[in-house]
């Protein structure tokens, strides 16, 4: 474990967890909806964010674990590391918050998150910490604007009129093009994004591990079978993944 074991885990204001997220996560972007940062501190210094709050779609997800109700579940929504921190980090670091959610939120029974593999990574992390795999998602809405700057259509979908869309498009044609409805496709079109190919890994922990999950638990090399691996942003084969079977969770992002 080395110096890993020194990292101190705690909660720190959005404010500062947010402007940390910004400048380390892949993405740039925060989840306006995170509820509880905790920052993660070597020599005195943050080096490490994770972020946990509620689902876009909470709803659809409640299904996912045996009699869930609304609050028994929370996300990890963002998780962002620089590369000063130790080979062992981010699993102890997701470890360390685990055991801090379970300490003052004891009804929460368990957790969900997701692993971008459009741009980031197929979840390594995730099954370093003990999450199980769930499901590999290759019908995902992940669109490229003019810019250059991804976005995720199902926002649209959930979110309506949203921010990232006002320099494209004015909200008259907005609702001129939905009509009421709620496919993202047209408005992304009209706008000329385009699609981008990846999958999305959704991972589980159960906290209470006398809790039982509903849909298939799928083995971590079904995502080999699939020649889903990513790893930093890149497709990693089988063989390149052997090869990085000692470097399991350096400097990820989610």
């Amino acid at each position: 474990m080395g110096r890993a074991k020194e990292i101190i885990v705690k909660v720190i204001p959005a404010k500062i967890a947010n402007e940390f997220v910004k400048k380390h996560h892949y993405s740039g972007k925060v989840v306006n909806y995170s509820q509880v940062h905790f920052g993660c501190f070597l020599d005195n210094k943050l080096h490490g964010v994770l972020s946990y709050g509620g689902s876009v779609n909470k709803r659809a997800l409640l299904s996912l674990v045996e009699n869930s109700e609304w609050n028994d579940f929370i996300e990890l929504n963002r998780m962002a590391f620089d590369d000063y921190l130790p080979k062992n980090s981010e699993s102890r670091c997701i470890a360390i918050s685990i055991k801090l959610l379970k300490k003052n939120a004891p009804k929460l029974k368990w957790i969900i998150s997701f692993a971008d593999g459009v741009q980031c990574g197929d979840g390594t992390i995730y099954r370093a910490s003990g999450f199980y795999l769930t499901n590999i998602n290759s019908n995902v809405e992940t669109y490229m604007l003019k810019d250059g700057s991804i976005v995720q259509g199902f926002g649209i979908r959930t979110g309506g009129y949203i921010s990232w869309l006002k320099p494209y498009i004015s909200k008259n044609k907005f609702d001129q093009l939905r009509s009421g409805g709620t496919k993202s496709k047209i408005i992304l079109d009209y706008i000329g994004a385009k699609k981008v190919n990846g999958n999305m890994f959704r991972y589980i922990y159960l906290i209470d591990k006398t809790c039982k999950i509903t849909v298939p638990i799928l083995p971590f090399s079904k995502i080999d079978e699939l020649g889903a691996g990513m790893y930093k942003g890149k497709k990693i084969s089988l063989t390149e993944r052997k090869a990085l079977s000692d470097v399991v969770d350096s400097n990820s992002n989610s």
